[in-house]
């Protein structure tokens, strides 16, 4: 007899982010959106114009400079404030953003035919850890560079200072930043007004670079010098790198609290420092390297490089953070294994501490500082993972505005083709850094999207072969009365994918034990592609008859399983369940057929690692350890 849903403790989050479309955000708020969203955008005049001072080289003269701010000025119009700020962020899943909300919006799934959608959306998702190693490097060490411009003697010490505040960062991780996080806001508003009052300061030294807002400059530049001034192209969207995270992360901050920090506080900021910047330089071209710094008069430039190095490790804090959010929501749709994931704070939901990521963010970042040597070389390997981004986001804007908002195919070619194209432009210039270092963060990307690739194949292979194992209710019940099994006190709950049959776990535990309890619940856990499971369709219960009943409980993907506390509150609706509670999970070992395997090889071979070092239920699901038993099985795939 099909029963009721019943709710959980769990369904009433412990922080709801208002919907931005309906409610005002507090000051509270908008701080929050500098702290969490800008830090990565914030540090770009750290290194963009000296990037692209870099590129030119001898041709960096005055019109070449004006050019460049020209460029920079109108990219952050058209990319941040139109595609970001007015379209993309409204492509919300639930009020959650980031391109794995935006894949789930056009409708593609994997087993589909037209499944382009979702390899976009995943190989997205795995190019932000690309970005996530570059980040905070070249943040960091654009900061610490700082000081060679108050006085030569740290040079020396520029790359181990920047290498041991790196360490640091990523060491207290795992005591949470709930703490450290309410300060973020109120530094990043102090980091941009230093930023607009720089700005302004190298301004009135040569107003005439406010004629920069002519977008003629910059045409003029990309014109007159060729292929150097396309290639200008790959140092002006470093400016842009880190406006992915307006969208990813809309759920955490709020849509207008976002919107109004980035068009009242932000992005005047910038404006002004770059055109402080290059109005500094025009003033007096034979300043040499680090302009963000020369802006600062001698005295203020080491209390600059402190500031500077607080606001890199914010914006690095973010990224890490960001890596966090995005490997659970990965997890919990099912395209990573299960990683160990600890709750930082009792409080607020996202403060949550994966050590693996953490450990392997740690040593790629390190490496990248301690190879690269210098934030102009890292340069060079910075924007390739982004711009690929960027470009997927477009693509999928175009698909959810087709089938999410019902546009006609010529309105949202007018208005994605424009965005498209610009992010063409700038994937093209980046490409010219693969072999300078864009490769790694691709290569990085790539191998991450295998391993999410593979952990599904091997998943679906799995579920076909306990499909092939399972028996129907009406089976299972007639080889308990056949084989005369003993049933015993208390409850058992064996936990599988099955939803319809009696699971391989069960019929293998019979077997083996030739007993079985009074009460058993094959209890389903399914993550939906939505970020929150409405209270009344939490749990689902079927009762199969001689005491079989079928659970299932749904989770959000940006709900944290708590199962006892949940399955604790299925006695109310009538299962029969004793204290004697055991739960029982299968941990397989799959191996490759020797006839004809369903899963190449190697994709057999990487998922059979993956699932032997995955996390246990006990971490995952939060199960009492003395209440689980664990049973191992080979499947051949």
């Amino acid at each position: 007899m099909p029963l009721s849903p019943i709710s959980s403790s769990l369904d009433s989050p412990s922080k709801l982010v208002e919907d931005g479309a309906r409610y005002s955000p507090s000051r509270t708020a908008i701080l929050v959106a500098l702290g969490v969203v800008y830090g990565d955008l914030g540090t770009s005049p750290l290194y963009t114009l000296q990037t692209i001072e870099h590129l030119m080289g001898h041709d960096f003269t005055p019109e070449a400079a004006l050019g460049s701010v020209s460029l920079i000025f109108w990219s952050l119009i058209i990319t941040i404030s139109v595609k970001y700020g007015v379209f993309v962020m409204r492509a919300d899943n639930h009020g959650e953003g980031g391109i794995l909300a935006l894949m789930a919006m056009t409708g593609a799934q994997w087993s589909g035919r037209a499944r382009w959608p979702v390899i976009f959306g995943l190989f997205g998702a795995a190019l932000i850890y690309g970005d996530g190693i570059i980040t905070p490097s070249i943040s960091v060490l654009s900061a610490v560079e700082g000081l060679n411009a108050a006085t030569p003697i740290f040079e020396p010490y520029t790359l181990p200072i920047a290498a041991l505040i790196l360490v640091a960062l990523f060491s207290v991780q795992n005591r949470g930043t709930a703490r450290v996080g309410k300060v973020f806001g109120p530094v990043m508003l102090v980091w941009f007004g230093t930023l607009a009052m720089l700005g302004v300061g190298g301004i009135m030294r040569n107003p005439q670079v406010l004629g920069a807002v002519n977008p003629i400059h910059g045409l003029r530049l990309l014109g007159s010098h060729g292929t150097l001034g396309f290639s200008v192209l790959s140092g002006v969207f470093l400016a842009l790198t880190g406006g992915e995270a307006l969208y990813a992360d809309m759920g955490n901050v709020g849509r207008r609290a976002i919107r109004i920090a980035w068009y009242s506080v932000v992005l005047p900021a910038l404006v002004l420092n770059y055109a402080g910047q290059v109005a500094n330089f025009i003033d007096a071209p034979e300043l040499g390297p680090n302009p963000f710094f020369k802006l600062a008069p001698g005295w203020a430039v080491c209390p600059l490089v402190g500031l500077a190095t607080i606001a890199t490790v914010i914006a690095s804090q973010a990224i890490i953070t960001g890596s966090f959010s995005m490997t659970r929501r990965a997890m919990q749709l099912g395209w990573l294994p299960g990683l160990r994931i600890d709750q930082t704070s009792a409080e607020e939901y996202g403060q949550i501490y994966i050590p693996f990521v953490n450990r392997s963010m740690m040593l790629f970042t390190v490496a990248l500082a301690m190879s690269f040597g210098d934030s102009a070389r890292l340069a060079g390997a910075y924007g390739m993972a982004v711009s690929t981004t960027m470009v997927l986001t477009t693509v999928l804007l175009y698909e959810a505005m087709r089938r999410r908002w019902g546009w006609t195919r010529d309105l949202a070619l007018v208005v994605a083709g424009p965005l498209l194209a610009i992010d063409l432009a700038f994937f093209s210039a980046n490409l010219s850094k693969i072999s300078s270092g864009g490769w790694i963060p691709l290569t990085l990307g790539m191998f991450v999207f295998a391993i999410m690739t593979t952990w599904r194949y091997g998943v679906a292979a799995v579920n076909r072969c306990n499909v092939r194992s399972s028996l129907r209710p009406a089976e299972f019940f007639a080889r308990l009365r056949d084989k005369k099994i003993v049933r015993v006190q208390g409850t058992g709950l064996f936990l599988t994918r099955l939803r319809h049959s009696v699971p391989p776990l069960i019929v293998n535990h019979v077997e083996r034990e030739r007993s079985l309890h009074e009460t058993v619940v094959a209890l389903s856990v399914s993550f939906e592609s939505i970020p929150r499971v409405p209270v009344p369709d939490r749990m689902r219960c079927q009762y199969r008859g001689q005491g079989l009943w079928h659970v299932t409980i749904r989770f959000g993907f940006v709900e944290s399983p708590d199962l006892p506390s949940i399955v604790s509150q299925a006695r109310r609706v009538g299962i029969p369940m004793r204290d004697e509670l055991t739960y029982y999970v299968e941990r397989h070992d799959p191996i490759s057929r020797q006839d004809r395997p369903a899963v190449s090889r190697w994709r057999v071979a990487l998922f059979a690692f993956m699932s032997r070092n995955s996390a246990h239920a006990v971490d995952r699901f939060k199960i009492p350890p003395n209440a689980l038993v664990e049973v191992g099985r080979r499947v051949e795939l």
